[in-house]
């Protein structure tokens, strides 16, 4: 058993479900911050409900905690380029009160960045953490603004705070509603015999990787004593969109397809070194056809049980 305090802020979110289900497996202490409760409850699993931009209530909820991940975002890839102000206003501002308490109180503090979107355009692949990043969208921008004041906190006032940056995670508690998740929609929109737009060719390389070795890296972070601040969450292998599709043929689903212009927001290619994490993280990292093949049994699943 293990006596360590962890708190998911933004616990209902797809990657804070799945942490908080993953350390309660690990025998932790878990609690989930976020602004509503959860429809489906754990009962191992405290949940406390409130606004994370609200200071005293922040202050309130990292009392006595252990570890910290931070989850929460108030945009995403897509929309960041009409809400822009609102992530640089809420999500900054509160995110360095968030590091500031750290310092403070001591915890360890995880921040979830964006591997696929914080280095932008990189003509190196696969990308280390040594490669200067250059967001070509305010997503990016905005975590790596965050990211640049916690490495600086960490260095003058000796913090402890991690910087994770997760590539493109899939699996059980997505929902592409809400403005990611390819492989999500296709495996979805397939089943219900939907179309798929796909922005561009179809060439478009992403580095995807499960949730659970998402979870699994992250609690390897939990626990890190190294020097080291910034890890890339990823796989380390480059997918097409079409791949994709391509599996999701094979697999015997029925993808129909569209395509369209492509954005401007979007990076032709994102494969991300996992060098760093996998040396203190000795983990078996699933390969995509592993891993898709196991989320559309669990989709068919959820379906029958609907």
């Amino acid at each position: 058993m293990t006596d360590r305090n962890i708190l998911i802020i933004g616990g209902n979110g797809f990657i804070g479900r799945n942490l908080s289900q993953y350390f309660v497996n690990k025998q932790e202490h878990v609690y989930s911050f976020d602004l509503r409760y959860p429809q489906r409850e754990s009962d191992q699993v405290v949940y406390l409900c409130g606004d994370f931009f609200d200071d005293e209530t922040l202050k309130t909820i990292v009392e006595k905690m252990d570890v910290v991940i931070h989850a929460v975002s108030t945009i995403n890839p897509g929309n960041s380029g009409e809400y822009y102000m609102r992530g640089y206003e809420k999500d900054f501002i509160q995110s360095v009160k968030l590091a500031e308490l750290s310092i403070k109180n001591k915890f360890r503090l995880i921040f979830l960045s964006s591997g696929g979107t914080v280095y932008g355009i990189q003509e190196n692949q696969p990308i280390t953490e040594q490669q200067n990043p250059v967001p070509i969208n305010h997503y990016g921008c905005l975590k790596l603004c965050i990211e640049n004041v916690m490495r600086t906190m960490n260095r003058q006032s000796n913090g402890n705070i991690l910087i994770a940056r997760v590539a493109n995670p899939y699996g059980p508690g997505q929902d592409y509603h809400k403005g990611v998740g390819f492989i999500d929609a296709a495996i979805k929109k397939s089943l219900h015999d939907e179309v798929i737009e796909i922005w561009g060719d179809g060439t478009t390389i992403r580095d995807y990787i499960h949730i659970e070795d998402v979870c699994d890296m992250i609690y390897c972070l939990s626990k890190y004593e190294g020097c080291e601040e910034v890890f890339n969450i990823s796989s380390g292998v480059g997918v097409s969109q079409n791949y994709l599709i391509s599996l999701l043929e094979e697999y015997g689903l029925k993808p129909s397809v569209i395509f369209k212009d492509a954005r401007s927001v979007d990076i032709k290619k994102v494969v991300l070194n996992n060098e760093r994490i996998l040396s203190v993280c000795k983990s078996f990292v699933r390969p995509i056809e592993i891993g898709l093949k196991q989320y559309i049994e669990e989709i068919k699943k959820e379906d029958c049980e609907k």
